[in-house]
């Protein structure tokens, strides 16, 4: 039976490459890669000779079909992104999903992941924790997502690119206040760096500091015992995720089981102050 292998590769040192990695690129048929380019690299520095064809963000909705179809005809295909685990932030979730659809098997390799290395890392808690990935590019979707915070009792991971990552420090700053966060960059390559201190701190640093490097920002969560959650915070945070796209329905199910709230009572309140 075909196999589609989904396979971590390193996010930056070619050492941390598993065995059981290099072996499944070997023994499949068919390597889809993000960027060919890119990975011929890898797959040059391991001698591995199989064929590859690019699966990404721009392309996958049109390639995942005609991937599944391969699948279907008895191919064994192993799916890569540039960097760390496909389907978290890179292309591979719909081909998963469509795959789970097929009746196709599904193999996980685990490898390398930027969020989880920085979170560890960063000192902050690991007892809870989101990942949200890219923020948004418009402001107002980004500021939607950063208002979040504020009520957020996990610690909060968030990938930023080096042109952006001085003005959403100021957005934090003004939005959160002089909570704890912890930045990395080049994670496992030589000149990874991790910083620590309170916003308004890393702030000052990276602006006399050039940013360089793809970053990793961990926020803390908002944990004071004393901290009484108000049920205007509460809507804020369901608005916010509302409007960043996720289900309503969802978003109010979990927001009133973490703040112990009747759902009616929530969804009551969120009709009234939309009026």
């Amino acid at each position: 039976m075909s196999k589609l292998y989904i396979v971590g590769t390193p996010i930056g040192n070619l050492e941390d490459m598993s065995f059981r990695a290099i072996r499944v690129l070997q023994e499949v048929d068919l390597i889809l890669a993000e960027d060919t380019r890119n990975s011929i690299k890898l797959l040059n520095h391991f001698e591995i000779k199989n064929k590859m064809l690019s699966y990404h963000e721009h392309n996958e909705q049109a390639k995942s079909s005609e991937y599944i179809n391969l699948l279907q005809e008895g191919k064994n295909i192993a799916l890569i992104s540039d960097a760390g685990m496909p389907g978290i932030s890179d292309p591979g979730e719909i081909l998963i999903y469509k795959a789970i659809l097929a009746g196709i098997d599904i193999e996980v390799i685990p490898g390398a992941n930027a969020a989880i290395t920085a979170l560890i890392q960063s000192g902050l808690s690991t007892k809870r924790f989101v990942f949200e990935g890219f923020l948004p590019r418009k402001k107002k979707d980004r500021i939607a997502y950063l208002k979040r915070l504020a009520v957020e009792t996990g610690t909060s991971i968030y990938y930023e690119s080096p042109h952006r990552i001085i003005g959403t420090l100021q957005e934090l700053s003004l939005l959160i206040g002089e909570r704890q966060i912890s930045i990395s960059r080049e994670l496992t390559k030589k000149f990874e760096e991790t910083i620590r201190g309170t916003v308004t701190e890393i702030l000052e640093y990276y602006q006399s500091h050039e940013p360089r490097g793809e970053y990793v920002l961990l926020v803390a969560g908002n944990i004071t015992e004393e901290v009484q959650v108000k049920l205007e915070d509460v809507l804020t945070l369901l608005e916010a995720r509302v409007l960043a796209g996720e289900n309503k329905k969802e978003v109010l199910k979990a927001l009133a089981q973490q703040f112990n709230l009747k759902k009616r009572d929530l969804y009551q309140a969120y009709l009234a102050k939309r009026g």
